[in-house]
This record gives structure tokens, sequence and C-alpha cells, in this order.
């Protein structure tokens, strides 16, 4: 399929290593001309080098510089097609031990980031994809509460944005990927025991290269029509996340509700429509400390 992205122009953030560094040589493969973004200069040429595209050490998290990088991008090609929203902090602590600055910084890079580039970008695209790396994270893992709502803030950003920018023919999408990279390789995912069992079993079977061709699709010409969706991809299994925002939900009509009132709802009619929660898929109950584990 060498050729399927032939002239087009794309910015891959986070491209110095694992999975950013995937889709950038998978992109190229296929014809594409990859600004390959990295906080660290020195990764990010090595990768460049290899792919025969253009080095950017960047920082996501400030306007100023993420003007620059769309501006490289535009004054190397001439254009930008494609924007691959990678880049991304990853860290773990239950809440009581978290670390302000961490939050911060994470919030910065992860959703900051992403919404700055997409605002740069949608500036000068007209027609293209943009690809959003959101994370299984978003649904429920222990200790990595500020890591899932910043992943979580990437779909609510795609499912937005993809309204947004059909006007100028651009679609957006999200991804959520399960590859090993030096991100994941300590993760509590992988050694967590609760539940049915780590929810990042057999990881190490799962290389970013194959996660590389979703993205490359996606900013295809291939993917016409593919627009505010988010899929889960292991390499093998893929899926598509529902939402079903606007759905029938469950529901009680009444017209003089009161704590009273709430608590028999919750005892009858919608005690058997809670929802389960976490990659454990816990069922609402009595709260309980749990694993030893409790705050301070």
């Amino acid at each position: 399929m060498t050729g399927l992205l032939d002239g087009r122009a794309v910015v891959v953030t986070g491209a110095g290593r694992g999975l950013g560094r995937a889709y950038a040589r998978d992109l190229a493969a296929h014809g594409a001309r990859v600004v390959v973004n990295d906080v660290d200069a020195d990764e990010a040429a090595t990768v460049a080098a290899e792919i025969g595209g253009v080095a950017s050490a960047h920082d996501v998290s400030d306007p100023e510089q993420v003007d620059a990088l769309i501006a490289t991008c535009v004054d190397a090609f001439g254009r930008l097609d494609g924007l691959v929203n990678n880049a991304g902090l990853y860290h773990e602590a239950v809440p009581w031990e978290e670390n302000p600055e961490a939050i911060r910084r994470a919030v910065s890079v992860n959703v900051i980031g992403a919404l700055l580039c997409q605002a740069a970008a949608s500036k000068v695209m007209r027609g293209g994809a943009i690809v959003n790396a959101s994370s299984g994270g978003m649904f429920g893992f222990p200790a990595v509460s500020t890591y899932a709502a910043t992943k979580g803030a990437l779909a609510a950003l795609t499912y937005s944005s993809a309204l947004d920018l059909e006007a100028v023919g651009v679609r957006v999408n999200a991804i959520s990927p399960m590859a090993l990279t030096r991100m994941t390789e300590n993760a509590l995912g992988r050694t967590s025991t609760a539940g049915s069992g780590p929810p990042l079993a057999g990881i190490e079977d799962k290389p970013p290269e194959q996660i590389a061709p979703l993205v490359t699709f996606l900013l295809s010409d291939l993917a016409e029509g593919i627009t505010g969706q988010f899929f889960r991809f292991d390499g093998h299994r893929l899926s598509i996340v529902t939402t079903n925002a606007f759905a029938d939900h469950p529901s009680i009509v009444a017209d003089d509700w009161n704590a009273t009132a709430l608590a028999a709802a919750f005892d009858g009619p919608f005690a058997e429509h809670l929802q389960a929660y976490g990659v454990e898929r816990r069922r609402p109950g009595r709260l309980r400390c749990r694993r030893g584990v409790s705050p301070p």
C-alpha cells in the first residue's frame, strides 16, 4: 500500500519513541512527509533521519511553540493534511498521594497540548484528518486518576471537534491503543490481580508497530466519512467504543422529587440499572477499603 499518503504532510507529536515513532515510520512508508515532534530533540532527530522527515523539539504545552510546530510543517512541505496528537505523560498515584505539579504537567501536555495543536492545525488544514490518542485508562484503572482524566478529555474533544471541523472537511477520531512501550512496561495494569486479572496481560506480545496501520488508515482517503469515532485497538482486536449519549436511558419522571423520593428510586427501579465501573467492573454498593490501602 505504499503511496497511500503520497503528497500528504503530517505532524506526529511525541514521535521520538514508542507509539509515536511507530506511527511516524508507518506514515512515511506510505508516502507521507512527516514532522517528527518530541521534546527530546535527539530522539526526534533520530526518527526524522530514519524516515526522511523533519525534526521538531517544540513543547506542545506552549502556545507559541505549537504555532511554530505547525509553521514548521507548512514551511517544509507547503501544507498540513494530518495531525496525530500522541504526546502524553503518564504517572501512577492514588488520589491522596497525588503531586500537584505532576497533575499540572499531565494536563498541560495531554489535554492543553492536544487542544493547542488542534487549534493551530485547524487554521491551515483544508481537508485531512486528526487522530487523538486516548487510552483505556479512562474506563477506570486504579491509581491513574489524573492520566485517566486527561485521556477522557481527549475522547470528549474528539466528539465535539468532529462536528466543528466538518465545515472544512477535517475528520477527527480517537484511538485507545494497547502496546508495550516505555510508558507501559512497568504500569500497574501489568501486575494488578484485582478483578479478572491484570488488564494489560499479554501486552508484551503487542508491539507499537501493530497499532500504526490504524493511524495510517484514519489519515488516508480510505477512511472517508469516518469521523467522531473512538476505537480501541491492540493490533489484533479492533473495537468501536459506543457512546449512545442520547439514547433512551432508564428514567423516572416525577413532580415532587426530594431526598426520600430519590432514595426510593435508587433502592427500587434504578437499582438494577446502576452501572458497573472501572476495569474491575465493580457494582455500586457499600464502599469499603480494599487491598489494605486507605487514605491517612
